[in-house]
């Protein structure tokens, strides 16, 4: 079974950029430009993974995030963040992020992470 992947975040050049990186790696991708679309795409097509930016306007990623939990609480969601406030970042955890990257990040390390978790998901 093919991982769903749901990349979050308001910069069309990194939506572009991971979705296409995790594609090549097997995945179905799906990319949200705001925390709505996200939201409904988490109900029509729920991920396995979701890569949240932080910062998004409109709605933040702890919004999201929330949400989210009651949508897919299976979903591993990593946050992104160019700011690594780290209490915004403990109160993601606390809402069951399972890891965070601060951008710009390194692509492979990122990788990595995804990559470590799907072992831990039912879509392998």
């Amino acid at each position: 079974m093919q991982c769903k992947l749901l990349v979050v975040d308001d910069q069309p050049g990194i939506r572009a950029l991971l979705c296409a990186l995790f594609q090549d790696k097997g995945f179905e991708t799906t990319e949200a430009s705001n925390g709505h679309l996200a939201l409904r795409i988490a109900k029509t097509q729920p991920p396995d993974i979701v890569l949240l930016d932080m910062k998004i306007p409109g709605m933040d990623g702890l919004q999201i995030l929330r949400q989210l939990r009651h949508i897919v609480p299976q979903a591993r969601v990593i946050m992104m963040t160019a700011y690594g406030e780290l209490t915004i970042l403990r109160e993601a955890m606390r809402l069951g992020a399972i890891a965070s990257v601060t951008k710009p990040f390194d692509i492979f390390e990122l990788l990595d992470i995804v990559q470590t978790h799907v072992v831990q998901t039912e879509c392998v």
